[in-house]
């Protein structure tokens, strides 16, 4: 015969169980809002591996970065072949020979079919260093074949010097990848450190830091990029080059950043945790870093992600024009400068291959940054 059982004791039932119930944090809340954004978790994975693959460049990609094939430049994509005589083989390539158009002379590449050459792993090639701390010339795969050989490997084809361009659009990756989020850090910075001081004191310090804002916003973004980026000389190292593209892209970003963390400090400024702050003699850098920016957060996470893509498609159009990346270093702009005539595009399509780096980068960090947003 069941008992029935008192409201009372149903209710105090009920709430044992929900008080046995894990409470989620404010950060695995986002984490699970975000992990069902598809899209958003897709750029994530994708932005995770090409920052990877980057990173490891030298070991992946099967030559150096500068290693020269000059009896090879401008050949095409290698075919991999996986049936020889009717049966089925392991990877290999024949051999690359460049002849010439008897009527035309214009130069073109076929296969000598007489030649075969397995693709293997982990083969020995142009000698690098390994995180630039651990010298090997152990590559990830490839043919093994000297310079001098027709038996190479090219994934994407090769450029005017012979030059391996699957290998450069790598190595080029930590260039056009890795630029945006240093950038970003030095935005941040100048956004976080004005946008705070004319939010929280408004007056004059407000309209001196505002009338800057304006002027800077006021210049059209292009033209300003191609002087700063003008100043820089020709002469200069690739890595102090690095920092000054990286500088030029700072000074001409942090304003919108500022414009925004003002109005939201104007607002946070007049809360009660701010006047109870101030009122227990709390210095005024406290109360702008300790209690206002914390709450800013969720803004500058969001815009982070997304103010990215922006920063490297600007730095792939310095890099086009000749203003930015010079050689011998690389990035996926200064590579797709190479595609910059008729000629190129209609005899070299593998020129273009970069810029789908390009595209692929930019959506990942859109679709990551909607997102963010979205879980935020």
């Amino acid at each position: 015969m069941a008992v029935a059982q008192a409201p009372g004791q149903e209710r105090a039932g009920g709430e044992s169980e929900l008080s046995q119930k894990p409470l989620l944090t404010p950060g695995q809340l986002i984490w699970r809002r975000f992990k069902r954004h598809r899209l958003g978790t897709l750029g994530a994975f994708i932005i995770i591996l090409m920052t990877l693959v980057t990173v490891f460049a030298d070991f992946i990609g099967p030559y150096g970065v500068g290693q020269f094939h000059q009896q090879l430049g401008f050949a095409p994509p290698t075919p991999i072949h996986f049936i020889y005589q009717g049966r089925f083989s392991g990877p290999f390539v024949y051999g690359v020979v460049r002849t010439f158009d008897p009527n035309s002379g214009a130069a073109f590449f076929r296969e000598d079919t007489s030649r075969i050459y397995p693709i293997r792993l982990f083969v020995r090639g142009d000698p690098y260093k390994l995180l630039g701390l651990f010298p090997t010339d152990i590559h990830l795969f490839g043919t093994g074949q000297p310079d001098s050989s027709d038996g190479q490997l090219f994934l994407f084809g090769v450029d005017r010097f012979g030059r391996d361009l699957f290998t450069r659009t790598l190595m080029g990756g930590r260039i056009s990848l890795f630029i945006g989020p240093l950038a970003l850090i030095l935005i941040l910075i100048l956004g976080i450190f004005f946008g705070g001081l004319s939010g929280f004191y408004g007056g004059w310090v407000d309209i001196l830091i505002q009338r800057l804002i304006e002027v800077l916003q006021s210049y059209p973004q292009l033209p300003l990029l191609l002087v700063l980026a003008t100043i820089l000389p020709r002469g200069l190292s690739q890595g102090v080059r690095f920092l000054g593209i990286i500088l030029i892209l700072s000074i001409t970003g942090w304003t919108g950043i500022a414009r925004v963390l003002r109005g939201q400090i104007l607002s946070f400024r007049e809360q009660e945790y701010a006047l109870a702050a101030k009122a227990i003699g709390a210095s005024d850098w406290r109360i702008i870093f300790h209690h206002l920016m914390p709450n800013t957060m969720s803004y500058l996470i969001v815009i982070s992600t997304l103010t990215i893509p922006g920063l490297i498609l600007t730095e792939a159009a310095l890099s086009f024009l000749g203003l930015g990346i010079h050689e011998p270093a690389t990035s996926w702009g200064l590579l797709l400068s190479a595609a910059n005539n008729i000629f190129a595009l209609s005899n070299h399509w593998w020129l273009l291959i970069p810029g789908f780096f390009i595209i692929v980068s930019v959506l990942a960090f859109n679709f990551m940054g909607d997102a963010l947003r979205d879980a935020v």
